[in-house]
């Protein structure tokens, strides 16, 4: 079996699953039980994997909890940052599912130990808290312990039933897929709120590109508004492991997401010293200030969100807002996020953001920020993509691509919003590979590419209000059909002598019949 087949029917697989189990909850609500389950079998049988050592006489699932040594525990928490016993694996707890009447409570107290495992380590603030959205007391999984059971059960079979073949041959790839797969289609259908937390896979395959282009290695890489960690991770896809060398840093504001994205990082096989998620407002509570700066930030901020701004009078003095002398507006903070990214990026790295169209040329505050930008030659190149390609809004946003090491004084404008640019699907576009690389291509180039592509020098687009729209520089094409004027104007005097000849016939018949 090919690989993408395998993948497909997994993907099949696990969507019927996770409708099937949900009953008449709400798929957006019964997610994390699904994703959570997963994520449990992940951690159980990497583990297992990790202990067993290569060594096939061993079974670690078979063994008893008492073989275990405060020697071992410690050994194992300081490399993989949990303990799993035998008897907690994912294994043993969904072989006697069906059958054990404790199934919540010993679900809950299994969960409460791994995390606990890392109290005192230095993976703690990794481990602490991932299991808190899987509430085994929940009533959505029933109003009953015996209904609340039977979900579970329910939840952990399916779970168990999906074939991921050999962990050390491809169960990491699989299992980090099959997470993202549920968490787009969950997305996918929840509408607007399901874009506050997951990006599109190719439109973050084209975000980790722009801010790691022609860059043979980067320290780290920030995502200030980090979801599920999707822009991350699309990072440690297309490009080898070892060309980010520090490791994956993000913050995210959302307790629930925020644990989605330390359990996204464990399932892509990205140890918990390699990555660091924090919880918090990145406007206001900023963390990793110490680790700045980073040499690839990617990042899909919330749109126009309402923030503090002016009302903290501090903010202004903030490294990060003052050299532009001015804060992004309170009822939209599109700007702040920028400035931010901006703050964190190194001399030679380069900062991807996805953003609303409107910061680009509406006029006070932003307008003041957009000329901060780009007197100072931060502005590598604003993308305009095409319409409908996130979920929850059909708005053809935007990518403002910074530097603070480019060689000229212009700034690049792409119109990626035509039909060429994009696949037509059912509902929402699609960015495709092909399209991706044609945009990257043009990127790279920097050269002009009609009605698609213009650079323009910084000092006219002073000239015209620091306006960074990229309508108002990429000339559209006119789709209009083409007149021929003479050939119009010969062809309406045959049309005429033809209607006067018929009038004079008309004229004469009437004639005749009135003699």
């Amino acid at each position: 079996m090919t690989s993408i087949i395998q993948r497909q029917e997994l993907q099949n697989k696990i969507w019927k699953i996770a409708n099937e189990v949900r009953g008449s909850v709400d798929g957006w609500d019964f997610k994390q039980f699904v994703l959570g389950t997963l994520f449990y079998r992940f951690i159980s049988e990497n583990f297992a994997h990790y202990m067993q050592g290569g060594d096939e006489s061993i079974d670690y699932a078979s063994l008893s909890d008492e073989v275990i040594t405060p020697e071992i525990k410690d050994d194992a928490i300081k490399t993989k940052g949990y303990f799993i016993y035998p008897s907690q694996l994912f294994v043993n707890v969904a072989k006697t599912a069906n059958t054990n009447p404790n199934l919540n409570t010993e679900l809950k107290d299994i969960f409460d130990a791994i995390e606990s495992s890392a109290n005192g380590y230095p993976s703690e603030p990794d481990i602490k808290g991932l299991f808190a959205d899987f509430d085994t007391t929940s009533t959505r999984l029933g109003n009953t312990v015996e209904s609340k059971n039977s979900t579970l059960a329910k939840v952990l079979k399916g779970i168990e039933e999906l074939d991921f073949g050999n962990f050390e041959d491809n169960q990491i790839d699989l299992f980090g897929d099959a997470y993202e797969f549920l968490i787009s289609n969950y997305a996918a259908n929840a509408g607007k709120s399901g874009g506050e937390f997951f990006t599109p896979q190719n439109v973050s395959k084209l975000i980790a590109q722009l801010a790691m282009h022609k860059q043979t290695s980067v320290n780290k890489i920030y995502d200030p508004a980090c979801g599920s960690g999707s822009l991350l991770l699309q990072a440690k896809k297309h490009f080898d492991n070892h060309i980010i060398e520090e490791g994956f840093y993000g913050q995210e504001v959302n307790h629930t997401t925020y644990n989605l994205a330390r359990m996204n990082m464990f399932l892509h096989n990205i140890n918990y010293d390699k990555f660091n998620i924090a919880l918090g407002n990145t406007l206001i509570d900023p963390h990793y200030g110490d680790e700045k700066p980073f040499d690839a930030i990617v990042s899909n901020p919330p749109y126009s969100i309402k923030w503090i701004g002016s009302d903290d009078p501090t903010l202004i003095n903030d490294d990060r807002f003052a050299p532009a002398g001015v804060l992004a507006p309170k009822s939209k903070a599109d700007f702040a996020f920028v400035l931010h990214a901006l703050s964190y990026l190194s001399s030679k790295g380069r900062a991807a953001i996805v953003c609303f169209p409107g910061i680009f040329y509406r006029g006070g505050a932003e307008q003041k920020i957009r000329k901060y930008l780009v007197d100072n030659n931060f502005v590598e190149t604003v993308i305009s993509l095409a319409p409908n390609l996130f979920y929850g809004t059909s708005i053809a946003v935007n990518i403002l691509v910074l530097s603070k090491n480019k060689t000229d004084t212009k700034t690049q404008f792409i119109d990626a919003t035509g039909e060429d640019f994009f696949k037509k699907a059912t509902n929402n576009n699609v960015l495709e590979d092909q399209h991706i690389e044609r945009i990257m291509q043009i990127f790279d180039k920097k050269e002009d590419v009609a009605h698609v592509a213009v650079s323009i020098d910084n000092t006219k687009i002073a000239e015209n209000d620091y306006n960074l729209s990229v309508s108002s520089y990429v000339e559209a094409k006119d789709t209009r059909e083409k007149v021929d004027i003479e050939e119009l104007n010969n062809e309406i005097a045959k049309t005429v002598a033809k209607i006067n000849a018929l009038r004079a016939d008309i004229d004469n018949i009437i004639k005749e019949i009135e003699a």
